[in-house]
């Protein structure tokens, strides 16, 4: 057999290469989804689904040529029971339960990495999240009973609180400043802890409790998740009672919002929640398998999102966790199809915003 000469095989490989990222013929076009539904005007579309390091990690000619020949799928790290989300400035930090452990997808720099598994941060059931205006990350563990600390690269910093402040932690949120994050406690039936207790982050102490179990204005049943909104005030999720209630951060009651039902602007199990810039509030809710925005009054805007037992863009059958980031991206959670849906306003374009570019200073 003749000996092909290097040119020739470099340019054998450009030929391989192209076909690699060239669309074969057996691909077929997957409609991108948006809301409202057509003929509405579009508000919010589908992006990209986060689901293993393969989705940010960038694959080397080489390995793109051995695929290409020998048929492998690309493969990656992928997430094993994802709850929990929050972004800061383009990283995505994902808890997971099954894997103990939270996972950094950064799409913008080609990064994965994963945080919490060594002592002294080693985790053992992380669920809720949140970042400070540094970046540094906040872990509700769930099994451990306390909130660990990590900077945006995974470096682990302190932990906070102790274990027998909380029965069952969920959720969390931390003030813009960093100086006070507020542990949602999501109690039980036996337990009359259906709160939000209040730590300095610095020192662990506690410095209030916020709300009691019950189903009065102020009171909450089932807690599971909150976030600090553009106004300052903190947005509580109240399972038990299907509704959102909402305070200022010295605890006291400013208003609530949603009931129990099956209709658009009620509730049947709410989870997740996050506030954007201009205060409109997202909830996601595991029986529509949706999330539904609402305004700063309550007032419903828009639900995003379908439940179905067959995988797909904005397909949801267990969801859990959404954040909200600098640019309104929103990203969603479902623990079932293990992934992170990732959804635009329309008024940000796809090469837009800290998830795929660093703004000019």
């Amino acid at each position: 057999m003749p000996r092909i000469p290097s040119r020739s095989f470099a340019g054998l490989l450009l030929v391989l290469l192209a076909a690699c990222a060239a669309p074969g013929p057996q691909l077929r076009d997957i409609e991108i989804p948006v809301f409202p539904s057509p003929p509405e005007p579009a508000r919010i579309i589908y992006e990209r689904s986060l689901t293993s390091s393969a989705d940010v990690v960038t694959e080397s000619n080489e390995s793109s040529l051995k695929r290409f020949i020998t048929g492998e799928q690309k493969t990656g790290i992928g997430l094993g029971k994802p709850f929990g989300v929050r972004v800061h400035q383009g990283r995505v930090f994902v808890s997971d339960t099954l894997r103990r452990e939270v996972i950094a997808f950064d799409v913008r720099e080609g990064k994965f990495f994963e945080i919490g598994t060594q002592s002294p941060g080693e985790l053992a059931k992380p669920i809720g999240l949140d970042v400070d205006s540094a970046g540094n990350l906040y872990v509700c563990d769930n099994v451990l009973k306390q909130v660990l600390v990590f900077d945006r690269d995974g470096t682990y910093l302190r932990r906070i609180g102790e274990p027998e402040m909380f029965d069952r932690p969920a959720g969390l949120a931390v003030n813009p400043d960093g100086n006070q994050v507020f542990v949602v406690d999501t109690g039980g039936v036996n337990s009359d802890r259906h709160q939000v207790q209040v730590l300095d982050t610095k020192t662990g102490r506690l410095l209030r409790t916020i709300s009691r179990r019950g189903d009065a204005d102020g009171e909450l049943n089932l807690p599971r998740d909150a976030a600090i909104g553009a106004d300052g005030n903190l947005y509580v999720v109240d399972g038990g009672n299907f509704r959102v209630q909402v305070f200022t951060q010295q605890g006291d009651f400013v208003s609530n919002f949603g009931a129990v039902g099956r209709q658009a602007g009620q509730f049947s199990r709410p989870k997740g929640i996050d506030v954007d810039r201009d205060g409109n509030v997202y909830v996601v809710d595991t029986a529509f398998g949706n999330f539904q925005i609402f305004n700063s009054s309550g007032q419903l805007l828009l639900a995003v999102g379908k439940r179905s037992s067959t995988p797909g863009p904005a397909n949801f059958m267990l969801p859990a966790g959404l954040a909200v980031d600098e640019d309104g991206r929103i990203y969603m959670v479902d623990q079932y199809f293990r992934k992170v849906d990732v959804f635009r306003p329309v008024s940000l374009t796809a090469d837009q915003g800290w998830l795929v570019s660093k703004p000019s200073p």
